[in-house]
Parts: structure tokens; C-alpha cells; sequence
């Protein structure tokens, strides 16, 4: 079992992806998605694949809101899917300690072995006092084993050194650094990974307890029953129809969100789409899942960077903007849903 965290924005559903891609054909995983927003976007950048389960738990943190949600949901998909290995993404603004506290608890004792924890990084982050002293930023750094050193492709030499150097300064000793631009981390650091070895204590003053010494999961079935999918909104989904989309908002820890999900059936003009995107404030973080009229397509904007790529769902459109709880930049939500219902085409 894997626990792969970072802060918002460092790229963490994209270096999932990239793991996915080189998996060892005769594995089978399960990998648990945590967002922090109500809506549930990560999750619907995975592709269903008969050897891979993804799992979404949105709208809170798997630490504390969502904790019996993730204990039930691990005991349904170990049962049902029998992985060989299993990665849990919490939110960018989940602390890991109370999530090994779970993973270790009864329940799980006989069946999960706690591996390596990783971290990702994005350099960037560093030069922002604000995540230097943010609680959650240090500790899921000092807790990790490992770390992923994210978007270095747009950060400079010197921020890259700083982050090399800030690393080598915490304690206990990361067991390995891995540069890995557009999340490029290789399988093998999960594959020839070690059990994970409590000894950080984090800015909250939280201490792990003995790491636990229950063996490598023992879920493991050569005859792997039922189809994998991707397995989405397990609590009430509210449908929505056309021209009258779902509005969801959320707060906690000190961040806020807004978001919509439009019905599968309308249509939006991507030009029009990015154009209203690009001139909302810089700050906003942004994910979308939608259907243009080039196809679906998934839009990410999350550290002064963009990407769009081709998106393989379907179910409905969706769209998410996170920001700090006392930012000035979150738009009127009734004024933002016209300016998006607007960006629909006609006909």
C-alpha cells in the first residue's frame, strides 16, 4: 500500500497516471482519490481498464470528515477486487498522519503492509512564505520517505537547488530524491520500494506509532473476478439536466470551493471556454472536464500553468475553482454559472 501526497497544484493524479502506464501487466491495483473540492474531477482523468480500479472520495479530507467513508470504501474494494497493490491520493491539504493512523488500525491490520510514502514537490513552492509555514505543507514532507520533485521543467536552476537543499535539511533523511517533470516518476520506486518507518514528527507535533509488521497485502487472487472501472459519487448524485447545472460549494482548512457539473448532453465552444477561464484571477486553481465541440476534453490550470488534453469521460461535464477561504478572487457564483451557460453552443 502506497500513500502518494502533496499540496495542491504539485501534480499528483498526473504522476498516478504516468505509474499506471508502466504497471506491471500481471498486477492488478486499486487507487483511492481524495479531492478537496465537492465536485470530483481527478478521478475522471483515469480510463477504465480491466487490471486498474479508481476510486473517488470528494468533498473533504480523508483524515478527518471522510475517515469511516475511506474505512468502509477500502473494506468494499479489497474484498470485491482483491488488488495486489493499492495507492491512496489524499487531498493537497490531507495530513498523512491521520491517515496511517487508519491504515494501521484493526481493520486492516492482516491485510495492508504501509510502503513507501511519497511526496510530491513542486519547487516553485518554496519562494511562497505562506507554504513554507503551512502546517500541512511540512509534514506531509517530513513524514514522506521518498520525494517527487514535480514541474521542474518550469522552475529555475536556483529554485530547483533550494528544494534539493531544503529536502537534504529535514529529518529523518528522505531515502531518495527523484526529479520527475510531467510527473515522470519511475515504477520501479514503487516496485523496489521498503516498508515505511515512522520517525517524523510533523509541525502538528504528531508522532506515527511502531510501524506495523502485518505482511505485503494479502488480498492478492491470481483469478481476478468482475470488471475493473472507475467508480465515482458513491454518496447522493444530484443529475443534472440542461441549462440548470448543479452548483456545489465546500470550505475547510482554510480553503474554499466552488463548483458546477453541466448535463453530458451540451455542448461547449472551447474557445469560448478558455477565453472566460483565462480572465479569471491568477490565484484561482482550476479543473474542468468537459464537452466541447472538439471532444472532451480535460483542462487544468494550477500554478500559472495549463494543460488540455483529451478526456475519455463522459458522464457529464464538470467544473472546479479552489482558493484560499479569505481570498478576494472567487468570483459571484450566480454571475460565473451566465457567463459558463453562455460559453454552451446553440444547436
Amino acid at each position: 500500500m502506497h500513500v502518494i501526497t502533496g499540496f495542491l497544484g504539485s501534480g499528483k493524479s498526473t504522476l498516478i497516471r504516468h505509474l499506471l502506464a508502466h504497471k506491471p501487466a500481471d498486477e492488478r491495483w486499486v487507487v483511492v482519490i481524495n479531492e478537496f473540492g465537492q465536485v470530483g474531477i481527478d478521478q475522471a482523468m483515469f480510463e477504465e481498464r480491466e487490471d486498474v480500479v479508481v476510486k473517488g472520495l470528494p468533498g473533504g479530507c480523508l483524515c478527518c470528515q471522510l475517515a469511516f467513508v475511506l474505512q468502509a470504501s477500502l473494506v468494499n474494494l479489497l474484498h470485491r477486487h482483491r488488488p495486489d497493490r493499492l495507492i491512496i491520493e489524499p487531498s493537497g491539504l490531507g495530513h498523512p498522519a491521520g491517515l496511517l493512523d487508519l491504515l494501521r488500525s484493526e481493520a486492516f491490520n492482516e491485510v495492508l503492509e504501509v510502503r513507501d510514502i511519497i511526496a510530491l514537490l513542486d519547487p516553485r513552492r518554496l519562494d511562497d512564505p505562506r507554504s513554507r509555514e503551512h502546517e500541512t505543507f511540512r509534514d506531509q514532507l517530513a513524514m514522506a520517505d521518498g520525494v517527487a520533485l514535480t514541474m521542474t521543467d518550469l522552475a529555475t536552476e536556483r529554485q530547483c537547488r533550494v528544494a534539493q537543499e531544503y529536502l537534504s535539511g529535514l529529518w529523518p533523511a528522505k531515502r531518495w530524491i527523484e526529479v520527475a517533470p510531467h510527473g515522470q516518476l519511475p515504477v520501479s520506486r514503487l516496485l523496489d520500494d521498503a516498508v515505511h518507518q515512522d520517525g517524523a514528527k510533523g509541525a502538528s507535533g504528531h508522532q506515527g506509532g511502531e510501524a506495523s509488521a502485518s505482511p505485503r497485502m494479502r488480498s492478492h487472487s491470481t483469478a481476478h473476478e468482475g470488471q475493473a472501472a472507475v467508480t465515482l459519487d458513491t454518496f447522493a448524485y444530484r443529475a443534472p439536466v440542461p441549462g440548470k447545472p448543479v452548483c456545489d460549494e465546500g470550505g475547510s482548512l482554510g480553503f474554499r470551493s466552488l463548483g458546477w457539473r453541466f448535463h453530458a448532453s451540451e455542448r461547449f465552444s472551447l474557445d469560448a471556454l478558455e477565453q472566460l477561464l483565462s480572465s479569471l484571477p491568477a490565484a484561482l486553481r482550476i479543473k474542468a472536464v468537459v464537452h466541447t465541440a472538439s471532444g472532451w476534453k480535460f483542462y487544468n490550470r494550477a500554478a500559472g500553468r495549463v494543460t488540455l488534453m483529451p478526456a475519455s469521460w463522459r458522464r457529464d461535464s464538470r467544473l472546479e475553482l479552489i482558493m484560499e477561504a479569505d481570498s478576494q478572487a472567487l468570483p459571484e457564483p450566480a454571475s460565473l454559472e451566465a457567463s459558463l451557460l453562455a460559453c454552451r453552443e446553440v444547436g
